[in-house]
C-alpha cells in the first residue's frame, strides 16, 4: 500500500504540472482569439497558472476538512519559495534585483504576510471563515489593482508572456484544440489536487507526522517544483533576473488567493502550532528585504545562507511532529 500511495504522490504532482501547463494555454489562446486584452489575460489566468498547485491542493484539502494541511502547504510553500528556490538559484547564478522589487514588492509582501495573523485568530479555534477568506481575495484586488496602475514595465512584461503563451493561436484546428487543451488541463488539476491529498496524508500516517509536518515538507515542495525547476534552468542559462520578482509575486498570491479562496469555498479550522510557521515565513520575508537590497542582487553566499535557513525552520517543523 505504501508504494501505491507514493505512486499515487508523484502521480499527483505530475498531473499539477501539466494541468496548470495546459489550463494556462488553451485558456491564453482562447482569449486571446477572442480579443481579450492580454493584460487581463496575464492577470488572471497566467498569475493563476503559477499557484493553480497549490490552489487546488488548498482547495481539496478543504472539502476535505484538512485545514491544517492546507494552511501549512501555503506557508510552506511561501518557505521554499524564499529558502529553497531563490537560495539554489543564487547559488547557481547571482540574481539581480529590480528596484521596484525591493522599494514595493517585498515590503507589500511583508505587510501581507502580517496581515494573514489577525484573520486567521479571529476565531476560536484558530482558522478561516468565508468572512475572512473575502478579506484576503479583497487584499489581493487592491494589490492587483495597484500594479496595474503603477507599473508600466510591469504590464510590458505581462503582454510579452501572454504573447509567448497565445503564439501559436492561430495554428492547428484554432479553439477546439484550445478548448480540450483547457478540460485536459482542468482535469488534470482536478486529479492531481485529489491524488496528493490522499497520498500525502497516507505517507504522513505511516511515519507519524501530523497534517503540518505533511503540508509544510512534502506537499509544499511537491507544488513547488515547477517554480525550482523554471528558475534553475533560468539561472543555467543566466536569464534568472526576474526570478526574486517571481518568487515574492508568487508568496503574495498563495497569502491572499490561496488561503481566501480555499475559505470562500469553506471555512476550515487550523491547528495553533501552524502559528509557528507562519512566525518562520515571516521571518524569512524580514530577512530577505536587507538580502535583495544589499548590492541589488541576491549572491551566492545569501544563496547558501538563504538555503541553510530553510533547512533550519524544516528540520525544527520535522522536530515538532
Amino acid at each position: 500500500m505504501m508504494t501505491l500511495h507514493m505512486l499515487l504522490l508523484l502521480g499527483g504532482f505530475g498531473a499539477l504540472y501539466f494541468g496548470a501547463e495546459w489550463l494556462v494555454r488553451g485558456s491564453a489562446r482562447i482569449a486571446t482569439n477572442m480579443g481579450v486584452s492580454p493584460v487581463v489575460v496575464g492577470l488572471t489566468l497566467v498569475s493563476l497558472g503559477t499557484s493553480a498547485p497549490e490552489l487546488v491542493v488548498s482547495i481539496v484539502a478543504t472539502l476535505e476538512g484538512r485545514g491544517s494541511l492546507l494552511a501549512s502547504n501555503v506557508l510552506g510553500s511561501n518557505l521554499a519559495n524564499i529558502g529553497l528556490i531563490l537560495g539554489i538559484t543564487a547559488v547557481i547564478s547571482p540574481l539581480a534585483v529590480a528596484n521596484r522589487v525591493i522599494s514595493r514588492e517585498v515590503p507589500i509582501m511583508i505587510v501581507v504576510t502580517i496581515a494573514v495573523f489577525p484573520v486567521m485568530l479571529v476565531d476560536d479555534p484558530p482558522g478561516l471563515t468565508r468572512f475572512g477568506g473575502l478579506v484576503l481575495l479583497g487584499l489581493l484586488a487592491a494589490y492587483v489593482a495597484f500594479t496595474f496602475m503603477s507599473a508600466d514595465d510591469e504590464i510590458q512584461e505581462i503582454v510579452d508572456e501572454v504573447g509567448e503563451l497565445a503564439d501559436t493561436a492561430e495554428e492547428g484546428p484554432g479553439n477546439l484544440r484550445n478548448l480540450l487543451l483547457v478540460v485536459l488541463g482542468a482535469g488534470g488539476l482536478a486529479a492531481g489536487g485529489k491524488a496528493i491529498v490522499e497520498g500525502a496524508s497516507y505517507v504522513g500516517v505511516q511515519f507519524g507526522l501530523s497534517e503540518m509536518v505533511v503540508g509544510a515538507t512534502i506537499v509544499a515542495v511537491g507544488t513547488s517544483l515547477p517554480e525550482l525547476v523554471t528558475s534553475v534552468v533560468a539561472a543555467v542559462r543566466k536569464e534568472a533576473d526576474i526570478a526574486v520578482g517571481n518568487v515574492v509575486g508568487s508568496n503574495i498570491f498563495n497569502l491572499t488567493a490561496v488561503l481566501g479562496a480555499s475559505a470562500v469555498v469553506r471555512g476550515y479550522v487550523i491547528d495553533p502550532e501552524i502559528m509557528k510557521e507562519w512566525l518562520m515565513v515571516l521571518l524569512l520575508s524580514v530577512v530577505m528585504w536587507p538580502v535583495v537590497t544589499t548590492a541589488r542582487e541576491v549572491r551566492r553566499g545569501e544563496g547558501v545562507l538563504l538555503l541553510a535557513a530553510y533547512v533550519a525552520f524544516l528540520g525544527i517543523i520535522a522536530l515538532g511532529k
